[in-house]
């Protein structure tokens, strides 16, 4: 008799089925595989405050199976880490969550975006008082801005108001918040996650809908409104009925990993200059469109990030695909070329690769073995590598190159640079990087390396702004 061959979670969610007693009344019309998937669906946070009318309609918008339910659960754990501890290094601030659900931020802050009610910067992380009782479980920063989603499926925002992304009332650009306050116009929403952009917000409901504020004026997010519009729309298009699990943003575009019947996919939309959208062009996108190349490349996609100018992902086999425009070698490719689809990092072949982040032009690869890589512009030890690999760096990236960036008309621009990597190198630190060049384990200790101009490294006062150094806890 051939071996009995189970998706893991059908295997996992059937042993804790029969384990111990369901704590719902059985249902004759399913099957032993459906019983226990709905069991384990009823034990996700996000899962048990649905009503049986909301349940229903998220079954069906699954594909009809509470399998697939269960899987579009547990994707959206694995890659937001939802539930768990995390660390996330902003544009000149930091925020990290604990697994309990309390905020510390630090470094800047101009625009109130560390939510301490002040405009003083934080040389060391300060817990946000104000959210006592709330337990946060993922946090995002943007260019002065910061926005947190609770385990209620509330949003708090607070810092800048600008680019359209006026929620809190009030004429555009006139307001600082300083201290986190709840959302309105999301309230009916029950939001899981959210994804600030250069020019626009994105959240992510529970029932996997996108939702977007501003930057729809010329129908560039599938919808037409004024910049400074304060309601959520929803993002139309193909993504209209189908679950998705994540969403990355850009500088100018957004990225989403869907949860289909026949397996993850990814769709993007927004601008499309330097290939970024990885359609094979720099055609701008009004309407979600479906990356076609992880079919071609048989990838299975599980954790998408999008950087200002490129984007990467992780599949199910760990392999790791990046494109966009490879300035600094933050492709992974070994050179500086623009891809405009998704192109596999060939140096990162021998290792399976679990998580990986992107920042303006940097990359960070973690690890199942919890080793993390990295590749990019190593400027203010940015990469993270000792000061012997960033001096052999920079000496291999002092001469100068042309390159034409993105919407430059083929012009070139000559620049000197300073410690880039234009391939993966390992970081030879003891714990795992978690978001961009910070590292934060349940234990509640912080690593991270490069400039700290502002306070966002945490570093005491004492020692000299932006001095470049290796990784400080």
């Amino acid at each position: 008799m051939p071996p009995l061959i189970c998706f893991p979670w059908w295997c996992q969610a059937t042993c804790t089925f029969f384990r111990q007693p369901a704590n719902f009344a059985p249902d004759f019309e399913l099957s032993v595989s459906e019983l226990a998937a709905l069991d384990m669906c009823q034990k996700r946070a996000i899962f048990k405050p649905m009503d049986a009318e909301g349940r229903a309609a998220l079954k069906q918008k699954c594909g009809g199976s509470w399998k697939l339910v269960l899987r579009y659960l547990l994707a959206g754990e694995a890659c937001c880490r939802r539930e768990k501890s995390q660390a996330v290094a902003g544009p000149g601030h930091s925020i990290a969550v604990t697994s309990a659900g309390a905020v510390y931020t630090f470094g800047s802050n101009s625009s109130g975006q560390l939510g301490h009610g002040t405009l003083e910067e934080e040389w060391r992380p300060r817990l946000i008082k104000s959210l006592q009782g709330i337990r946060i479980i993922q946090a995002t920063a943007g260019a002065g801005r910061t926005m947190l989603i609770s385990d209620a499926g509330r949003v708090y925002a607070f810092g800048k108001d600008s680019f359209g992304e006026a929620e809190y009332g009030g004429v555009q650009g006139s307001n600082l918040v300083t201290t986190p306050q709840p959302v309105e116009s999301l309230k009916g929403i029950y939001v899981v996650q959210a994804a600030i952009g250069n020019f626009f917000t994105a959240v992510l409901s529970r029932e996997g809908r996108v939702y977007t504020f501003s930057w729809g004026n010329d129908g560039k997010l599938g919808h037409s409104t004024d910049p400074s519009d304060l309601e959520p729309h929803p993002l139309l298009g193909p993504l209209e009925n189908v679950p998705v699990v994540q969403i990355a943003a850009g500088y100018c575009y957004l990225l989403a990993l869907a949860c289909q019947p026949n397996g993850m996919s990814v769709y993007s939309v927004g601008c499309g200059l330097g290939g970024k959208l990885g359609h094979g062009s720099s055609t701008d996108e009004r309407y979600p469109r479906l990356i076609e190349q992880f079919r071609t490349l048989d990838l299975q996609p599980m954790v998408v990030a999008a950087g200002a100018w490129h984007a990467a992902v992780v599949g199910r086999d760990g392999r790791v695909c990046t494109w966009g425009w490879g300035r600094y070698g933050c492709l992974g490719h070994g050179n500086e070329e623009c891809e405009s689809v998704p192109k596999v990092v060939e140096s990162l072949s021998r290792i399976k690769a679990v998580h990986v982040a992107t920042g303006d032009y940097t990359t960070f690869v973690v690890s199942a073995d919890g080793d993390v890589y990295s590749f990019g512009c190593g400027e203010s030890s940015s990469l993270g590598h000792s000061t012997a690999i960033e001096g052999q760096a920079r000496k291999q990236c002092e001469q100068t190159r042309e390159r034409a960036e993105p919407g430059a008309g083929g012009l070139a621009e000559k620049h000197q640079r300073e410690g880039c990597a234009d391939q993966p190198d390992k970081l030879h630190l003891l714990e795992c990087t978690y978001i961009r060049s910070h590292r934060f384990r349940e234990s509640v200790r912080v690593r991270c390396w490069g400039q700290g101009a502002a306070g966002d490294r945490a570093r005491r006062p004492a020692q000299r702004k932006g001095e470049p150094g290796a990784s400080r806890r």
